[in-house]
């Protein structure tokens, strides 16, 4: 079995994937929108294929996190250059060590608020 996509709903579709490509590496890989019209799909993809499915539905943009959904955890080469480079819209953990997980980790939210860990192995 193969993880292929998680889907995120977000206000803008474009603002989204501009900020998964251009802020995190991630490239576009394709789009579609539903028959009706209402709703805007673009995916973005990571270096190994799996993808982020941003999910647009005409007249949603405000969303209610939830418990049942924590994060989306990222590999990056350095936590500190990325956490310093990107453009985040919330700081939820600065960077820090993480002995137990053999990683260094921060805490950033995407421009609808989805939690994104980014992850550096230091093992």
């Amino acid at each position: 079995m193969d993880l292929i996509h998680t889907c995120l709903n977000v206000a803008d579709a474009e603002r989204s994937a501009e900020f998964y490509t251009e802020e995190l590496g991630f490239s576009e890989s394709w789009s579609f929108e539903t028959e009706d019209g209402r709703t805007t799909n673009r995916y973005v993809a990571a270096d190994n294929g799996v993808e982020l499915q941003l999910s647009e539905t005409e007249g949603e943009t405000d969303f209610e996190q939830g418990t049942a959904w924590d994060h989306v955890a990222l590999g990056v080469s350095s936590v500190d250059e990325a956490f310093e480079r990107i453009d985040h819209h919330g700081v939820v953990q600065e960077p820090a060590d993480q002995p137990a997980a053999g990683a260094r980790t921060a805490f950033v939210e995407d421009p609808d608020g989805h939690v994104v860990e980014l992850v550096e192995s230091v093992e």
